[in-house]
C-alpha cells in the first residue's frame, strides 16, 4: 500500500511515521508513505498556498491551484483509489472504515488547514471527506496520522501477530473484554480464575461475555440499544 500525505507542515508528520509498528511496516516494505509539502507547489515568491476568503470574514483559505498541482502530478505517476480530505465535516472514523481502507492500493490523504480548503477542490479532486470526531483541530495533519496508523495496522503482516487486530475494540461491534498480565494477585485484586484454566472454549466463552457486558455499560449505541 502506498500513503500520499499533501500538508503544509510535514514537520508534524515526520515523528509518528518513524517509531514503533508505523515504521516497522515501512521497512517491511508493507507500506510506503509519502509526505508532500505544499509549499513546494506554490508558484507566489514568498510560498503563500492560502488566501483571504471572498465575501470576508475571519479565516484565510487554503487556495486550489497548488493543491490541484500536487494532486495532478501525483495522478500523472500513478492511479489512486480515494483522494481524502480530513476535514470535522467528514463522515466519522470508525472501525469499519479503517478496514475498507487497509484493502485499497493507493491512497492520497490532504490535510486542511486554516479556515479549510477553497470549496472546489472539494467539489473537483475529492473523493471521500473523513472527520477523526465532533471537535476542531489546528490542522488535518494529527488526524491524518490518526487515519494512516488505523489502516497501517490492519494491513496483513504489519502486527506480529496478526490475529491481534481481529480482536480490537469495534471489529464485531463489540469493545474488547479486560484483559490481563502477571502478576496473578495484586494486592488482593486477582486475575479471574477462569483465565488461568487452560480451558480455551470456557475463555472464549468468558470473553465473549466480558465483551458484550462493557458494551453494553459503555457504548450501548453499538448493540443499537
Amino acid at each position: 500500500m502506498r500513503i500520499d500525505i499533501i500538508t503544509v507542515l510535514p514537520e508534524l508528520l515526520t515523528s509518528p511515521f518513524a517509531a514503533s509498528i508505523l515504521k516497522r511496516a515501512q521497512d517491511k516494505g508493507l507500506v510506503e508513505v509519502h509526505l508532500h509539502n505544499l509549499r513546494d507547489y506554490s508558484t507566489n515568491k514568498h510560498k503563500n498556498v492560502d488566501d483571504y476568503q471572498y465575501g470576508g470574514g475571519a479565516g484565510m483559505v487554503m487556495s486550489i491551484e497548488p493543491i490541484a498541482s500536487c494532486i495532478e502530478k501525483l495522478h500523472d505517476e500513478r492511479s489512486y483509489d480515494e483522494i481524502i480530505y480530513m476535514t470535522p465535516d467528514g463522515e466519522i472514523l470508525e472501525q469499519g472504515l479503517s478496514n475498507q481502507l487497509s484493502l485499497l492500493e493507493n491512497i492520497i490523504i490532504l490535510c486542511g488547514h486554516y479556515k479549510g480548503v477553497d470549496e472546489r477542490v472539494r467539489e473537483l479532486f475529492i473523493t471521500r471527506e473523513i472527520s477523526i470526531g465532533s471537535y476542531v483541530l489546528s490542522g488535518g495533519e494529527l488526524a491524518a496520522a490518526v487515519l494512516a496508523d488505523s489502516i497501517i495496522r490492519l494491513i496483513p503482516g504489519v502486527l506480529n501477530d496478526e490475529t491481534s487486530a481481529l480482536t480490537d475494540s469495534f471489529q464485531d461491534n463489540l469493545l474488547s473484554p479486560p484483559v490481563y498480565t502477571r502478576p496473578r494477585d495484586f494486592r488482593g485484586h486477582k486475575v479471574p480464575d477462569v483465565l488461568l484454566s487452560g480451558n480455551f472454549k470456557l475463555i472464549e466463552a468468558y470473553r465473549e461475555e466480558e465483551a458484550y457486558k462493557r458494551t453494553k455499560e459503555r457504548r450501548p449505541d453499538l448493540l443499537g440499544e
